[in-house]
């Protein structure tokens, strides 16, 4: 058990959250972090419980939520660790819907994007922590919503429980065309979390002054080349359209405004914070992970722990 020092605590963990940027982190030159050194406890946030304090600001019993690392113990000094707010919601609410999934959908749509009413807004990996969130956030702010999933049972429960307008199967036999299709008036706003094929089907139909915003690219995560670039970008060009990324840690200072504003919806009903929560032991983390990349997830995946 490690020693707890002066102003410091001890977490006991509690559950885990399972983002695709630990892929990221895997890699020896990530683009976005410093990689996590082999023999080390892998990066990941968890929620848990203080257990032993020598810090005033996080007492005996208190719920905190920080970039803890994948074990079952861990010792903080409060840096980047959020104590949760059970006016908000539950501790498994602040890894996904309150956490960085439902921040970055918030800023990277509401404020990065800043959608307009009446917009065609497009988002890949609809059912997934991100796209979950965004499509019913463009569709409180009053656009036309298009999600595209993989299988005919995801992409109808993205249109029941989601809300979303209309979906469209990436796994279907002619995606393109059903994009197109779907989309006849044009993308004014295409949300991407996957990249590769799907984000060329997108670029051939953005609108006049349409926006891509770039947010992942699972799709290439575990690409072993680098990937080819989109073939429709010059339609950006011709369509006048922009293309722009997103980095949810740039709005960390107005995180908890967000927080709050979320929490409302929830609780008005406009907002649903869909989870696949699995239970198991440490031993199962990388399985867990795994089914970010094979789709079994719908909305935030977390682990657990008995």
């Amino acid at each position: 058990m490690p020693e707890v020092g002066d102003g410091e605590f001890l977490v006991q963990l509690e559950e885990f959250s399972m983002d695709p940027a630990m892929r990221g982190w895997m890699n020896e030159s990530p683009a976005a972090a410093a990689a996590v050194e082999l023999g080390s406890a892998m990066r990941a946030t968890g929620a848990g419980t203080v257990v032993e304090s020598r810090n005033s600001t996080f007492p005996v019993n208190t719920q905190v939520v920080g970039m803890f690392n994948a074990q079952t113990y861990a010792v903080s000094d409060g840096t980047g660790v959020t104590v949760v707010d059970p006016a908000l919601g539950s501790a498994s609410m602040y890894l996904g819907l309150l956490g960085l999934s439902g921040l970055t959908a918030y800023f990277g749509l509401i404020v990065h994007a800043n959608p307009r009413a009446g917009d065609t807004v497009v988002v890949s990996a609809a059912a997934g922590a991100v796209g979950s969130i965004v499509g019913q956030l463009a569709a409180l702010s009053g656009c036309h919503t298009i999600g595209i999933a993989g299988g005919s049972e995801k992409c109808a429960r993205v249109t029941a429980e989601l809300g979303y307008d209309l979906a469209v199967d990436y796994k279907s036999g002619d995606f393109a065309a059903d994009l197109a299709a779907a989309c006849a008036t044009g993308i004014d706003l295409y949300f991407d979390n996957v990249g590769g094929e799907v984000l060329n089907a997108a670029l051939g139909n953005i609108a006049v002054n349409g926006h891509v915003v770039l947010c992942g690219g699972i799709s290439q995560y575990n690409a072993t080349t680098r990937p080819p670039g989109p073939s429709n970008y010059m339609n950006l060009l011709v369509r006048r359209a922009r293309m722009s990324g997103v980095v949810v840690s740039d709005y960390s200072s107005e995180y908890q405004r967000a927080r709050v504003q979320l929490a409302q919806w929830v609780k008005q009903g406009k907002l649903v914070a869909p989870q696949t929560r699995v239970s198991g032991g440490l031993a199962e983390f990388p399985s867990v992970f795994a089914m970010l990349f094979s789709g079994e997830n719908f909305g935030k995946l977390l682990l657990a722990l008995d």
